[in-house]
């Protein structure tokens, strides 16, 4: 514990890259900064910093401890805010990205009731289906629909998600059904090269045993609503969320293949966040919102 404050200097130091900086952020000296991080190395019998005139850089050693330290910084952040954060009322700008398909069917109205409820925050939302790097961007969230969170992020489970593999009656009749992933081989299908969890194929699960069968098709797009507007002019098979699909499933209009077959089995919707921020009410209270609004049991899938 003597050595806590010694700690916060120096993860302070190699985030703002400056001792100046530093100094500046701990709102203390340029100088008893140095002595504090000099301290440090010295209990430790390590060097942690490499310094020149012109350049500061972490040694190896120095890298790993930085680890440990800004663990321990962002806990007592976090642990010093949350008396009052808690208790405050969400508000300001919450920056939000999302696919663009999911936004517009499902975001948009889970925001409007959220802006009613909440009339102190902003919506800025970025409706794209490019990966965004959040961090290097400045959101607060996004919203993801994948089986594989990024491990150095936060991620929390809003719904599941469900993938059904379809076509058009006028498809069907002119080509036949596959009754096996394997036949699909055979088949027109158009594909979706907007998610990169899609990329690599599609993924199929029976009796605890996955398939990834070949694919092939003339038609290659990065928009899910185009892609859409082809499945029901009968140009192919496409594998598609039910939270785009249930309205077109429900009306006869696609007519779902491979039912004993699970696709893409275990992905689901999460809302991603920074693990080293501390929860704002405004971040706080918008996945809250989203875990009502949709819950366990999505509407999407009722058709």
């Amino acid at each position: 514990m003597e050595r806590l404050v010694e700690m916060m200097a120096f993860a302070k130091v190699v985030e703002t890259k400056s001792f100046s900086a530093a100094a500046v952020a701990l709102k203390t000296s340029k100088s008893l900064v140095s002595k504090q991080v000099s301290n440090l190395e010295a209990a430790l019998g390590v060097r942690l910093l490499n310094r020149t005139t012109r350049r500061m850089s972490l040694t190896e050693i120095g890298a790993a401890y930085y680890e440990h330290c800004s663990r321990i910084s962002q806990e007592i952040d976090a642990a010093a805010e949350t008396v009052t954060q808690l208790q405050v009322e969400p508000r300001g700008v919450l920056r939000i990205t999302s696919p663009v398909i999911f936004a517009s069917l499902h975001l948009a109205p889970a925001m409007q009731s959220f802006m009613r409820r909440y009339d102190e925050v902003e919506i800025e939302l970025n409706a794209t289906d490019r990966p965004v790097d959040i961090v290097e961007e400045g959101y607060d969230l996004a919203i993801r629909i994948t089986d594989h969170p990024a491990p150095t992020m936060v991620a929390r489970r809003i719904a599941p998600v469900r993938w059904v593999t379809c076509a058009a009656p006028a498809y069907l009749e002119k080509h036949g059904t596959p009754t096996t992933p394997q036949e699909l081989a055979q088949h027109h299908c158009l594909l979706y090269q907007g998610i990169p969890t899609l990329r690599s194929g599609w993924r199929y699960q029976t009796g605890g045993r996955e398939v990834s069968p070949s694919t092939n098709g003339k038609c290659r797009v990065n928009n899910s609503e185009v892609l859409l507007q082809l499945a029901l002019g009968g140009m192919g098979i496409v594998l598609f969320p039910t939270y785009i699909l249930g309205p077109y499933l429900k009306d006869g209009r696609l007519r779902q293949i491979l039912p004993d077959f699970e696709a893409n089995p275990g992905m689901a919707m999460h809302a991603i966040y920074l693990p080293n921020r501390y929860m704002q009410p405004k971040v706080r209270a918008f996945i809250d919102h989203l875990m009502e609004h949709f819950g366990p049991e999505p509407h999407w899938d009722q058709f």
